[in-house]
């Protein structure tokens, strides 16, 4: 199993991830270190399903196993040594690991989610589960925070999927749930081939994907409504990724769900802007 030294993690964190990077960047160094830990571990977890020549179902057997000896203090590599040092100094539940690599799993058998609920499961896993994990880290003092943290994964997931609905297609996947298709009177063949680059897309596809994006802001918008007045402080990295991701589902909104192989992002230093805004408003209370 390859090694990820704690200088590595951040490498991940701010190549992989940028939005998270600057969220955590503002975080104390025993905390950045635990949170880029945790990320480096859910990236190569997440590479053994969606990398090409990725390890698949071994791979996310071997990082399990690392996990549950990191818990009993005896990791084998240098990225089990960050998360072991990351679990003895926050409580984060073993189950966070074990829903991320169900998740992850869950890649490698579903190509197709039926409903709402079904797709539902799959960014609690892949997304709330790293959201409960993260608060851990941050420190909180109500347990309705807890709730604001499942909710906001599930806005995040909402955007990843709505950015990369292409980079999904090319990969056999679909994260559109089919109800909804039916609903707009599209099958999932001329969506797929659409974001593929197969031909150009129908009619109706620009309206389901509004409707995708009006869900995602309703995530939003309900983990907004969750979060407690006494945790603001504590979850303004939370806060800060958040508004980047908002921000990036108005970006693809405001291109029209372009489905070419460029994958719609922003840039740094707007990203950089974000943050700050997000962190002035934060001290102004």
């Amino acid at each position: 199993m390859g090694g990820v030294t704690t200088g590595a993690s951040a490498r991940v964190a701010r190549e992989s991830g940028t939005n998270f990077y600057y969220a955590f960047r503002l975080l104390p160094a025993e905390k950045r270190r635990a949170i880029f830990a945790l990320y480096s571990f859910c990236r190569v977890v997440d590479d053994c399903v969606d990398e090409e020549g990725g390890e698949g179902e071994a791979g996310l057997d071997r990082w399990m196993r690392e996990v549950y000896r990191c818990y009993a203090g005896k990791p084998e590599t240098e990225l089990g040594q960050d998360l072991a040092e990351a679990l003895f100094q926050f409580p984060i539940p073993r189950s966070c690991f074990e829903q991320i690599v169900a998740g992850c799993r869950m890649d490698l058998t579903t190509r197709r989610y039926a409903t709402w609920l079904d797709l539902r499961v799959y960014c609690e896993r892949v997304a709330s589960a790293v959201g409960l994990a993260s608060i851990e880290i941050f420190g909180y003092e109500d347990p309705r925070t807890r709730e604001y943290a499942a909710e906001l994964g599930v806005a995040l997931q909402l955007t990843n999927i709505l950015r990369d609905v292409a980079a999904d297609a090319r990969r056999g996947r679909l994260y559109l749930p089919l109800e909804d298709l039916a609903r707009f009177e599209l099958t999932d063949r001329e969506v797929l081939d659409a974001a593929a680059g197969g031909g150009p897309p129908p009619e109706r596809l620009p309206a389901l994907l509004r409707f995708q994006a009006e869900r995602a802001r309703e995530q939003y918008a309900r983990a907004a409504a969750l979060l407690p007045a006494t945790d603001r402080k504590a979850m303004v990295p939370a806060e800060i990724m958040s508004a980047v991701y908002r921000a990036t589902l108005e970006e693809v909104v405001k291109r029209g769900f372009p489905l070419g192989a460029a994958r719609v992002g922003l840039s740094r230093p707007r990203k950089a802007w974000i943050a700050a805004r997000t962190l002035l408003r934060a001290r102004r209370g």
